[in-house]
This record gives C-alpha cells, structure tokens and sequence, in this order.
C-alpha cells in the first residue's frame, strides 16, 4: 500500500534570498573617488634656492684646513720653483735672470697692491657698520650729541658724492634748528639715504629682471643657477658701492654669505606669504609655461635678497623713511616683461 500524499509547501522567497547573499553590492557612482584635477606643480624659484643654499653653506673644520693648507703648500712650490727658476737664470745670464727677478718682484707688488685693495674695502665695510651702531645706540640714548657725531662721520663719508650735494648742504643749514636726537637722526636719513636708497633700489628691479629673463628663456640645467649667482653677486657688490663700501672681490663674496646666510636662517629665501601679491602673475603664467613661472619667482626672490642687502650695507636704519617693499620691487622690475 503507497504512503498517503501530501501537500507541497514550496517557498518562493529563499532562492531569492540565497541569491540576495550570493550576490556582491554593486558599487555606486557616488562611492567613487573624485577625479584629481590635473594641476601642475606651482614654481618655486628652484634656482634662487639653490644659488641660496650653495653660498651660505659652510664649510666644515676639516675642509676649511684642507684648503688653508692646500694654499700654503702651493704657495711654498711656486716660491721655490720661482727661485730655482731665477737662479738658473742668474747662472746663465745675468742678464736674463735680472729681468726675471724684475717680472718677478712686479708681480709680487701687484699682489700687494691686491691685497691692500682688498683689505680696504673690508675697512670700507666696517665703517658702515660702525655707523650703523653708533647710529642705534644715538637712537637708544636719545642723546643729541650723539646724533651730531653720527651726522659728522655720514657727511665725511659721502663728502666726495655731488649727488648728495645739496642734501649735505640742507643738513648743514637745518642742523642747528634740530634739538633732539630722533629729529636730527630722522632728518639725515631723509637728505642722505633718499637718493641712494632710489639708486639701489634700481639695481634691485634690474638684478631682479635679469634673473627671471634669463630663467625663463635658457633652457639648460644649471646656468639658471650660475646666472642667478652672478646676479646676486653683482647686485650685491652694487649696493655696497652705493652706501659707500666699495667692497672688493673677496669683500663681495664676504658680503653675499653674510645676506644668504642670514635669509637661509630665517627661511626667507621660499615663497611666502609676502610674495603672493608679487608673484601671483608667476601662477597664472606657470600655467601657459613653467619657465615663465620659475622666472617670476626667482625674480621676486631676487628682490628679496636685494632689499635684504640694502639693509646690511645701509648705514642708518629704516625709521623715517619706509623699507622698500618686495612687491612693488618686482612689479617695477617686470612690467612689461612678460606681457
């Protein structure tokens, strides 16, 4: 006898539900990350950086004696090998051998004179820098005595410039009438330095202009350094010739270390915040050209260096008179050079 049937109870649901947890989520267009947006790099005046970091780098103990006695020992071969030179010579001829010792010995004063060049114009320097601290401390004390020693030793240094003339003479006349120190101090600063402020300001705007055109045009590795170092040297050496240093070759090189040092310290040789009005074309050309770019930047960095020179070389403070501005700088010096 078969087994009484039974009613079939079928479940509609659970293939649906078994296939529910088979299958994986479908990802939403939503979920998906946003499309990055293809930016180029912004410039940032690789090259003033880089020029920057190579001349304030010092040298370490042990290099710094490897090249002092480097240059003794050179020294010491060329001496004997001169005087070996001369001796056979003199054993020859006499003749001969006395107009070697003549070539010789013009060449030695020719040093000499070198050095005594050299050696001044370090005295040049430090003579700004004395003016400049007697110049703060005449600040300080307030003492009017001061200030009128101050004044004295700024008229002795630019007494030989006729385009000071007539503020030496306005100084001159208006002295006595000054009976405070802050006054008579405000007051050479506005008769002396105005002029030569304007004339080193120039040399900041054509140093500024000189490095962003070169890095803009020439494309080859490394001259966009060499050029912007040569640039700062001369710009640098320019400015202390205006304020009176005259510095000489040795003197430049002392003089630039010290600026570069100084802004490498302080972290003034990037872009900041105070180059954004100055540099903000440098953004929009970046993005038709990135040389053009990296010009702006180094250029502006350039000026920052200069105004940051003019007030190591400048022998009075800025206090009656306000501190050239880098963007104004920068403005002038490209105006017109990328249109």
């Amino acid at each position: 006898m078969s087994a009484p049937k039974k009613p079939v109870l079928i479940d509609l649901e659970a293939p649906a539900k078994a296939q529910d947890r088979d299958r994986t989520p479908t990802p939403s267009p939503a979920d998906a990350p946003p499309v990055p947006d293809d930016v180029p790099p912004q410039p940032q005046g690789q090259a003033m950086q880089t020029m920057a970091r190579m001349a304030a780098r010092r040298s370490s103990f042990l290099g710094r004696w490897f090249w002092r006695l480097a240059l003794a020992l050179t020294g010491f071969v060329i001496s004997l090998t001169a005087w070996d030179f001369v001796s056979g010579l003199l054993a020859r001829s006499p003749y001969l051998g006395g107009a070697a010792t003549i070539l010789i010995g013009l060449l030695i004063a020719t040093l000499l004179a070198m050095a005594l060049r050299e050696w001044a114009a370090f005295a040049r320097l430090s003579r700004l820098g004395a003016i400049r601290r007697a110049a703060d401390a005449a600040y300080s004390s307030g003492t009017l005595a001061d200030a009128r020693d101050v004044t004295d030793r700024l008229a002795r240094l630019y007494r030989d410039r006729d385009a000071l003339a007539w503020g030496r003479r306005n100084l001159a006349d208006r002295r006595a009438e000054m009976l405070d120190a802050d006054d008579l101090l405000a007051l050479a600063e506005q008769e002396l330095m105005t002029p030569l402020d304007a004339l080193a300001r120039a040399e900041v705007e054509s140093a500024a202009r000189q490095v962003a055109t070169v890095t803009a045009i020439v494309p080859l590795a490394l001259a966009d350094v060499v050029a912007a170092l040569f640039a700062n040297l001369r710009m640098i050496r320019r400015i202390a010739e205006i304020y009176g240093g005259r510095a000489g070759t040795l003197g430049s090189w002392r003089l630039t270390r010290t600026v570069l040092t100084h802004l490498v310290a302080t972290g003034a040789v990037s872009v900041g915040d105070d180059l954004i009005g100055s540099v903000a074309g440098g953004g929009l050309l970046s993005k038709v050209s990135r040389r053009f770019g990296e010009g702006v930047i180094n250029g502006a960095l350039t000026a920052r260096v200069g105004v940051a020179a003019i007030e190591v070389c400048r022998p009075l403070a800025f206090r009656a008179q306000k501190r050239p501005s880098v963007t104004t700088l920068v403005r002038r010096a490209l105006t017109g050079l990328f249109s």
